[in-house]
């Protein structure tokens, strides 16, 4: 833990440093003597020169360009649950362990690892497509910014829809006072992602409770052998749980949950 503080703490102060500097270097330019020999300064290798972006028309300095950017990596992990096909698998693995009765295993990080494999994989499709239609474009310097992040979230928002309740759809339209909508193009950004992280919701757990019951049924089975035979003192947890793994080993369980999982989204 010790040495786990002290990476830290020298990494927090190599980026203040680095913040530093950076702020410093504009100053640092401008306080610079100028050379006495004019054939010298000409002789001297010239810096390459900086482009500095602009909104709306004004310069950004690159010490804000750098916290811009900083903040758009924190938005990833939302976007990944809010956008992506995650939510709905990480809820149904992680309810799967606990019908399992099998404590930590697997651990968190595999269940982890499994869920953002399998939501590559349903979301390649929707990458293919924002990739084509306005990424790429956009790096080529075929298309502005707005152009191209409309064109980009489009395949997003056809696969959100496709899993969104109208229910839960008509929810958020009435909290925000922006609702009905004519076409699905209308739909605010925040409504359907509110909208899609609720669908989500409700279908792993109704996903869930389908995986849950052979389980249950397991567990009653077994406890009611347990009080049959007056060994109330033995948990039942204990004595049903290799009977649930072989079970789940038997019908080759993690094939039919992943399959179904993949099966369970809508097509865009």
């Amino acid at each position: 833990m010790s040495r786990l503080l002290v990476s830290i703490r020298g990494l927090l102060a190599g980026l203040l440093l680095a913040f530093t500097l950076l702020a410093a270097a504009p100053v640092l330019a401008q306080t610079a003597p100028a050379p006495a020999d004019p054939a010298a300064a000409q002789s001297s290798p010239s810096l390459p020169a900086v482009t500095v972006g602009e909104i709306g028309g004004e310069p950004v300095s690159l010490q804000l360009q750098v916290l811009l950017l900083m903040t758009g990596i924190t938005l990833l992990p939302a976007a990944l649950l809010g956008l992506t096909a995650f939510t709905r698998i990480i809820i149904v693995l992680a309810l799967l362990r606990q019908a399992l009765g099998t404590g930590q295993t697997p651990s968190n990080q595999i269940l982890l690892a499994l869920a953002l494999f399998l939501t590559a994989m349903v979301m390649m499709p929707v990458f293919d497509q924002a990739w084509v239609a306005g990424i790429s474009p956009y790096l080529n310097d075929q298309m502005d910014f707005k152009a191209a992040w409309d064109a980009a979230s489009a395949p997003f928002r056809g696969f959100m829809l496709a899993q969104v309740r109208e229910t839960d759809l008509m929810t958020f339209a009435g909290l925000s006072n922006s609702g009905p909508y004519a076409t699905p193009q209308d739909v605010p950004f925040g409504v359907l992602a509110a909208s899609f992280l609720t669908s989500e919701l409700k279908t792993a757990f109704e996903i869930a409770f389908l995986i849950y019951i052979p389980f249950v049924i397991i567990d009653l089975v077994v406890a009611s052998v347990l009080m049959s035979m007056g060994m109330m003192m033995l948990s039942p947890m204990l004595v049903s749980a290799p009977f649930k793994i072989l079970l789940f080993v038997l019908v080759d369980g993690w094939v039919l949950v992943v399959g179904s999982l993949a099966a369970s989204f809508n097509p865009v």
